[in-house]
């Protein structure tokens, strides 16, 4: 379980954080702070894997906050929100070892290709005794869970749905779905989301298997696999 904390003076955005993190099943939100002060106290007292801090908060700024816990040899990692978007603020809290930069506004989407990358590289590092060159590429980015273009899906099947679809799976990394369960969580039709789960079956991300407890037909329940099952295709 991710222990993670929230910094933000904006009592809204800090609510909207709270609410895209908690669709995380793996992510536990340990504390919401309304200032940077709050909480370099509390990471001086407790651990925490990750903070989503904004940059601009009276009283101890979000890049100063960062610099503050690197100084003191506080392991956690950060993702910065902010409005700032200057190249040269940018570069300065990446040097800093910031894993992300969040520009506000930013989507749901984005917010969750943050955590799910996030999640994966911590996946990946508490997984192994050593890193092959595969684990360091998936790491940093260069070969991240597979993504998808529109120009290679097949023909009727649109990407914003197949993101929505992945999303959830990705949020829910052990659970079973059936087709009808997982239709009614992302609102779509039945017949829509059979559709995207057989070419998640195909291109090797899901794992279809017969369930015969469901108390009346058989039904297929649908599993997103992990780095290892996909290697071993």
């Amino acid at each position: 379980m991710i222990r993670a904390i929230i910094i933000e003076d904006d009592p809204m955005v800090a609510q909207i954080n709270r609410r895209y993190l908690s669709v995380f099943d793996n992510v536990e939100i340990a504390g919401v702070f309304s200032n940077g002060l709050q909480a370099l106290e509390y990471l001086q007292k407790m651990p925490a894997d990750l903070a989503l801090v904004d940059i601009t908060m009276p009283g101890l700024s979000g890049d100063l906050l960062v610099e503050k816990c690197r100084a003191m040899g506080v392991s956690t990692d950060f993702i910065m929100v902010t409005a700032a978007n200057d190249i040269e603020h940018v570069n300065r809290m990446l040097r800093s070892g910031v894993v992300d930069y969040l520009v506000k506004p930013f989507s749901m989407e984005r917010f969750n290709q943050a955590i799910e990358k996030y999640l994966r590289r911590k996946a990946i590092v508490g997984s192994r005794h050593a890193l092959n060159q595969e684990d360091l590429d998936r790491m940093v980015g260069a070969a991240a869970v597979q993504q998808y273009r529109e120009n290679e899906l097949p023909k009727g099947l649109q990407q914003s749905t197949l993101n929505t679809i992945v999303h959830f799976l990705r949020a829910h990394p052990r659970a079973s779905h059936s087709c009808e369960s997982l239709s009614k969580t992302v609102n779509l039709s039945s017949v829509t989301v059979r559709r995207y789960l057989n070419y998640l079956v195909k291109a090797n991300q899901l794992d279809a298997r017969v369930c015969y407890e469901t108390g009346g037909r058989p039904s297929l329940m649908y599993v997103l696999k992990t780095t290892d099952d996909q290697n071993r295709h």
